[in-house]
């Protein structure tokens, strides 16, 4: 698979809101393989930066999708109005107001088209499974797909609807976990564990959790892993957009981290903050319909330099955070 024929094992994992063209682009001309994030962009905002990316590098291309989840604005539609009117006072110290709940899926279709239209080497997909048919229109187009999953079962689902690789998400990995249904509580399994619990499925394996320095990659490259993702390092990358607050967050004094689905729904590791410990209580698994609602009040805290009412995503990893170019915090992860 041309995607994972690098010099290096080191896969940039696509971070939404966070992953740009330059630091995929930067990563690729290092030797291993950067990665697109599609999530929360429109078709047409995916297609500029393929583009972008294109236009930086002539390395293979990947991109990853969310798939559509399952509609709860109905079932939970009480609770929902509950965790907005919580939301509301902690909205309202940012000069803002909650989001609208609604549910979306992401433009899936749209993009979906537009990378059958305009191919790209590799595409995975994130929480959950699609159309058997998505899945042979892509390979129709050339391009290979891959599944991020979280367990055995899982993964078996997506070698039946005819995955090329998996994306094997241990719990220790920062973000949003890979779970395929919204009220499926995330298993405690390593990294490791996860690898080795779909390898004899006979399809290549990115692994992804918990990543600090390159010990953690030769491991997992030695435990069977064909690739390593690695996330939350990449965050503090000069080509990345993540936010100040968050890097400052990152490589500051240490906080806990908590696994949490108070700002989209869906559960995420992140470090804990204001917004983790006033609202996870009301917090339901309803994605996204949470993820609009907390929206305005992350942009406003990162506007107002404030991390404690932002998203602040990580890995198990993030003490071994250093900023500089992501060349160089490539250079630290390759065996």
């Amino acid at each position: 698979m041309r995607a994972l024929d690098r010099p290096s094992p080191v896969v940039a994992a696509p971070m939404a809101g966070a992953s740009t063209p330059a630091l995929a682009a930067a990563v690729t001309d290092a030797g291993g393989l950067g990665f697109l994030a599609a999530g929360y962009l429109t078709a047409d905002a995916m297609g500029a930066e393929i583009a972008a990316y294109r236009a930086l590098t002539g390395g293979p291309v990947a991109v990853n999708l969310f798939t559509p989840q399952t509609d709860r604005s109905a079932e939970l539609a009480d609770r929902i109005t509950a965790h907005r009117a919580a939301l509301s006072e902690t909205a309202s110290r940012y000069g803002t107001t909650p989001g609208r709940p609604r549910f979306d899926d992401d433009a899936f279709a749209e993009k979906l088209t537009r990378l059958v239209a305009d191919p790209v080497e590799l595409v995975t997909f994130t929480f959950g499974p699609v159309p058997r048919s998505a899945v042979e229109a892509l390979h129709s187009a050339g391009t290979a797909v891959g599944f991020t999953v979280t367990s055995a079962h899982e993964a078996r689902e997506a070698v039946v609807l005819g995955a090329d690789l998996l994306v094997a998400q241990g719990a220790t990995a920062g973000g949003h976990r890979g779970t395929w249904h919204l009220a499926d509580k995330p298993n405690d399994d390593a990294t490791v564990e996860v690898l080795r619990a779909v390898l004899d499925l006979g399809l290549p394996v990115i692994a992804s959790g918990g990543v600090a320095e390159s010990a953690d990659v030769d491991r997992l490259v030695e435990a069977g892993a064909a690739a390593v993702a690695v996330g939350t390092l990449f965050l503090v990358a000069e080509e990345s957009k993540t936010p100040l607050p968050h890097r400052e967050a990152l490589t500051g004094p240490p906080r806990e981290a908590v696994v949490t689905r108070a700002f989209s729904g869906r559960w995420a590791r992140a470090l804990a903050n204001e917004f983790t410990r006033t609202h996870e209580a009301t917090a339901v698994a309803a994605y996204p319909n949470l993820h609009h609602l907390s929206r305005p009040i992350r942009t406003a805290a990162a506007q107002a330099g404030d991390p404690e009412a932002m998203a602040l995503w990580a890995g198990a990893g993030h003490r071994s955070a250093l900023s500089g170019p992501a060349a160089e915090i490539l250079a630290r992860l390759t065996p």
